[in-house]
């Protein structure tokens, strides 16, 4: 639920728990007759809803794992069910009261150890799920859903694949990225400046597609740089390797590609493979770090 409560994932992570909403005090009761059709709590799904997941959390006990999902097929961290505090006088929001919110939200919790050992070690960094381990639709839709057992061994297993690692983050910063790069090129490769033809550097190919940054390397050789904030794919690679020999038809002259990405530094086999393919192309991961300093 990024959208209506954002950052809830490290607020989880913090304060070792997952949690719902759906506060007794709404009309949202854990214990007794199913809830009316005209309950309907602020923010929360309908009572359609609440049927389904306070049956659920009803049934988990101290043992059970919880996987935590997140936007775009990632998970969070595996979890180890320690206790629960969800009884309707147990409210305790994660979301903090406010005005707007004066009961806050959120506020059903389940403990749990997290797995610490399995998947990344920063905090910063979240699991791309490869499609092969993915959760179906019916998985993923839900607030809460019940997994099979055999689930945990491949869920692990794509976890603690590094090439699965990536940032928790989903701000786009590709153009600033691009910017920062056309503007400080020396700082990704030693030499690298700004290709010096204007008209060059904005072409626009016979596809209507354009670069994003082009410089010029010590040896005079043009080098095309594309940008993804993500893992890079292999499409991602022949996209550049298109744009490749379009320039090089274009302008006959040598040319080079590096594909900058924020994805895991230990890159897939197939995105390897097909970087490898001609006119080959170089992969680097960038990362964003920002300090602050009180100033006086």
């Amino acid at each position: 639920m990024e959208d209506s409560h954002p950052g809830m994932w490290q607020r989880w992570f913090v304060n070792q728990c997952a949690a719902v909403g759906w506060a007794g005090m709404w009309g949202f009761r854990l214990r007794g007759e199913r809830p009316m059709a005209k309950w309907v709590s602020r923010g929360e799904s309908k009572h359609g809803g609440w049927v389904r997941v306070r049956g659920l959390i009803d049934e988990i006990q101290p043992g059970d794992h919880i996987v935590v999902s997140l936007r775009g097929h990632r998970i969070g961290r595996i979890g180890e069910v320690t206790g629960k505090a969800i009884e309707d006088d147990d409210w305790d929001p994660l979301v903090p009261r406010s005005k707007d919110e004066p009961d806050g939200g959120i506020g059903r919790r389940i403990f749990v150890r997290w797995e610490l050992e399995t998947g990344p070690d920063d905090r910063k960094l979240v699991v791309a799920l490869p499609e092969r381990a993915r959760l179906t639709q019916g998985q993923l839709r839900p607030t809460v859903a019940e997994l099979p057992m055999s689930r945990l061994d491949s869920l692990r297993e794509a976890m603690n694949d590094p090439s699965n690692w990536v940032g928790l983050s989903e701000f786009s910063y590709e153009k600033a990225l691009s910017d920062y790069i056309g503007a400080y090129p020396h700082l990704l490769e030693d030499g690298l400046l700004p290709h010096p033809n204007k008209k060059v550097r904005e072409r626009v190919f016979r596809d209507r597609s354009r670069l994003d940054v082009l410089l010029e390397d010590r040896d005079e050789i043009a080098v095309i740089v594309e940008c993804k904030q993500g893992q890079p794919t292999v499409h991602n690679v022949r996209q550049l390797q298109h744009y490749l020999k379009q320039f090089k038809r274009a302008e006959r002259q040598k040319v080079r590609g590096i594909l900058v990405h924020g994805g895991a530094r230990k890159l897939r086999a197939d995105v390897r493979r097909a970087a490898g393919k001609k006119p080959t192309v170089e992969l680097v991961q960038f990362s964003v770090g920002v300090d602050f300093s009180r100033s006086g």
